[in-house]
């Protein structure tokens, strides 16, 4: 089982959502503690991946010596969401 944890950028961001988008987002969240890499998971760059969770979009980092997982960003899908994604980790 692998640790998710939330840097200060992502939980602000998962703070502001509310009802049942946060309820979809929380629950793709913790389901990256069994699997980290589900079903329609795109790698971005390097051990960044994103996955979709209607139009939402959770970018975080795997690292599998460590069995972690470091969620950078929670955004909705707009045309700057995966802009420098390499300094969020």
């Amino acid at each position: 089982m692998y640790r998710v944890e939330l840097t200060s950028r992502a939980q602000r961001e998962l703070d502001n959502l509310r009802g049942r988008e946060f309820g979809r987002v929380i629950v793709a969240i913790r389901e990256l503690q069994n699997n980290p890499r589900p079903f329609g998971v795109v790698k971005l760059k390097g051990p960044i991946n994103r996955i979709r969770v209607g139009s939402w979009r959770v970018i975080y980092s795997v690292f599998d010596k460590d069995q972690l997982v470091i969620i950078g960003k929670v955004a909705r899908r707009s045309k700057d969401t995966y802009d420098n994604v390499d300094g969020l980790f």
